[in-house]
């Protein structure tokens, strides 16, 4: 079925160097089935449907109203059962990450509620947060395994994120994490890096599409993390690795050299680290949540974009750092703590967010592209992040299904 999006402003996303953008004003959008099938000036749409031999028998108008793509959330940990606010409180008295976590709080606080939750419970608290995702525009979620830490374990954690993904309209893109090594197995950390490498990165394939590790003080060592990674592409799988949040091991140029999608977090990160990911084309997404409520120093974004890094933003939703749906939020703190421009945050959430996914057809309204549409009461594209928090979609349509279509005050 087409559908024609008329009157609207049309944030493409797909623009030139010099007008990344490709805002169309007074623009249109048509769709064929799941499908962008045009999209361009409003006054040449019939003609269009026309030349294209669509039938339109939808339409919507959208009375001026912002049209993007559907916000794509490229960093999340949305399985976990239990919370950590003690841990919100105590950082706000002023303790570190790090004290915290070696007093038994951080990752592993959230594994004991976890692993005692069923799947049943998981998949409920999992969908309840992608649907509060949804609610602020987002229309593809990257969601990962990391708060069991046993190889089991693990594997159930992908089972609940197919099972949330089977029961809910947003796009769901399964990662593997390798968090950190557990307690009971620190011992003897070579043996549980053997069996992550040999046992459950093999077992993924087919239900996960790509390995993250984290690989940072505190969490695994490079040479760790070349070995996960490396048994990562030999099992057909795309790599990705937390990066950088609290100090430079050299994560960067790994990802880099092994044709990985992205490097999250990148806090700290050095030149030799900013020029390899520029020459692989490796995504550093941004993840100003977590960094304003730890108070680490900001990504160093000028040197990123002065050498050409693709940049993407996304939530890193999870119960210690950062428990937030809102993507639109993160487009706030991107240009005002990390100074981001207005294009660089939509672009973070849209075409270069869905890079360091490795989707092509998202991020972007352009022939070809998914029909993942969203329409915002708002007639600039800074107007989303400038009223930060309260910025919703009237409209989402994902796959060209609306989805969403609230009423507009």
């Amino acid at each position: 079925m087409a559908c024609l999006f008329r009157r609207a402003h049309v944030v493409t996303c797909a623009g030139p160097p010099d007008d990344p953008l490709g805002v169309i004003a007074d623009g249109a959008l048509l769709t064929d089935g799941d499908r962008v099938a045009w999209v361009g000036p409003g006054a040449d749409a019939h003609a269009a449907a026309g030349a294209l031999g669509l039938v339109v028998d939808d339409q919507v108008d959208l009375g001026g109203r912002l049209l993007t793509p559907g916000l794509v959330d490229c960093h999340t940990h949305a399985v976990f059962a239990g919370d950590r606010a003690h841990e919100f409180a105590l950082r706000a008295a002023g303790a570190s990450y790090q004290a915290i976590a070696a007093a038994g709080g951080g990752i592993v606080a959230t594994t004991g509620p976890t692993r005692a939750a069923s799947i049943a419970q998981l998949t409920a608290l999992t969908l309840a947060r992608l649907e509060r995702a949804r609610g602020f525009g987002t229309t593809t979620i990257e969601v990962k395994t990391g708060y069991d830490l046993t190889v089991a374990g693990e594997l159930r954690l992908l089972d609940v994120i197919a099972a949330a993904a089977a029961a809910t309209p947003i796009a769901v893109v399964p990662t593997l994490l390798c968090h950190l090594v557990p307690a009971e197995r620190r011992a003897d950390r070579d043996a549980y890096v053997r069996a992550l490498c040999e046992a459950l990165v093999p077992q993924a394939r087919g239900r996960a599409t790509s390995v993250d590790v984290y690989c940072d003080d505190g969490a695994f060592t490079l040479a760790e993390t070349r070995a996960i990674l490396v048994a990562a592409r030999a099992a057909g799988l795309a790599v990705r690795a937390h990066v950088g949040q609290f100090a430079d091991l050299g994560g960067a140029e790994l990802v880099a050299e092994l044709g990985g999608l992205s490097i999250d977090h990148v806090e700290q990160i050095g030149p030799a680290g900013i020029a390899a990911a520029a020459a692989a084309g490796t995504v550093a997404v941004m993840l100003p949540g977590a960094c304003v409520q730890l108070r680490l120093p900001v990504p160093p974004v000028a040197a990123l974009r002065a050498a050409g890094v693709p940049m993407a933003i996304a939530t890193d939703l999870n119960p210690g750092s950062s428990l937030t749906e809102n993507l639109p939020l993160q487009m706030w703190l991107a240009t005002t703590h990390y100074a981001m421009t207005v294009a660089e945050a939509w672009l973070g959430v849209t075409r270069h967010a869905a890079r360091a996914l490795g989707l092509a057809d998202r991020g972007v309204l352009a022939p070809g592209a998914r029909a993942d549409l969203c329409a915002w009461d708002a007639a600039h594209p800074a107007e989303v992040p400038y009223h930060y928090g309260a910025q919703r979609p009237s409209l989402v349509a994902i796959a060209g299904q609306r989805v969403e279509l609230a009423p507009v005050a």
